[in-house]
């Protein structure tokens, strides 16, 4: 079972609730990069992982936001 088929089993209210915890990670994760590169304190190592990290965020939380966005056929 993989991350996807875990959240595909949760109730739309709590994806809302997870989706905002994941928004709030990312953000942190951004503002923590920029404040490593800005002072150039942070090896490329450490950078680079956590921009794997908020790349692995954003696509959990691109996919529910596809789940909770309903298909409408124009």
């Amino acid at each position: 079972m993989n991350v996807y088929d875990d959240l595909s089993m949760k109730s739309d209210e709590v994806l809302r609730v997870e989706l905002a915890e994941f928004q709030r990670q990312h953000r942190d994760l951004d503002e923590a990069i920029k404040a490593l590169e800005d002072k150039g304190t942070g090896d490329r190592f450490t950078i680079k992982r956590l921009k794997q990290q908020k790349l692995r965020l954003k696509d959990r939380i691109t996919w529910i936001e596809d789940r909770l966005t309903p298909d409408i056929i124009a």
